[in-house]
């Protein structure tokens, strides 16, 4: 083996502000937007877009997402992603003001594990039919454990040894608009379950998920709200 491919690296992250279908009473595709993807040789990319509007369904006044990643050292690669949404409306009933999904990664050549943390991921203002809700954020796993070993203590572990995966999120608790406190998972008759800070995570990359919303009756659909993906990993491992 070379020194050339000794010192490769395979960068990754990827981002998108807002995607999703309405299935129910009519039929309305939405489009991945404010999409970008890192090559995998590192670099920076940005997207935005402004005044997204479907009448009566979902609307946002700008949405923008940010990927990086760079060699630090000889030993040493980081990388970046962020999607920001600002003024997001679903029906009139989920809203917020701001939505910051953010994963940094920092990879020692010599480690299996890259280190990956979800700091300055929150919501600003996050209602539901015009009641706060408010979100309590698990500290541990976005500002601290950082490897796939240490996040694994506070999240659901898959039980397949030839692909290490576990799953959760990064929000604790809630205060619904209820003001029942309950976990990252909120269920509203009329307008379905909305999935808060979803977080899944790999030896050598994370996912997170800062709104998922499965809706059900009268309207029915699937959204996804700031998700996004970062790491990499050596090649060859």
């Amino acid at each position: 083996m070379s020194s050339n491919e000794e010192r490769r690296f395979y960068f990754h992250a990827e981002g998108h502000a807002f995607s999703g279908v309405f299935h129910r009473p009519v039929s309305v595709p939405i489009e991945i937007l404010a999409s970008v993807s890192l090559p995998t040789i590192g670099g920076h990319a940005h997207t935005r877009i402004e005044n997204f509007h479907i009448p009566r369904l979902v609307s946002f006044k700008s949405a923008h997402t940010h990927v990086s990643g760079s060699q630090q050292d000889v030993d040493t690669f980081t990388t970046q992603v962020t999607t920001t949404i600002e003024g997001l409306r679903i029906l009139d009933f989920l809203t917020a003001d701001r939505i910051v999904c953010r994963l940094t990664s920092e990879h020692l050549r010599k480690n299996k594990e890259g280190h990956i943390l979800a700091i300055g991921s929150h919501f600003e203002n996050l209602r539901i039919a015009g009641q706060l809700v408010k979100v309590n954020f698990n500290e541990d796993l976005v500002t601290k454990k950082s490897t796939f070993t240490q996040a694994c203590e506070n999240l659901a572990v898959g039980d397949d040894p030839k692909n290490p995966m576990a799953a959760g999120s990064i929000v604790e608790k809630v205060q619904d608009f209820y003001d029942d406190e309950c976990d990252h998972q909120i269920e509203v008759r009329g307008f379905g379950k909305i999935f808060l800070g979803e977080f899944v995570v790999t030896p050598f990359a994370r996912r997170l998920t800062m709104i998922r919303v499965e809706l059900g009756s009268p309207i029915e659909g699937a959204l996804n709200a700031a998700d996004l993906a970062g790491n990499g990993g050596p090649i060859p491992p």
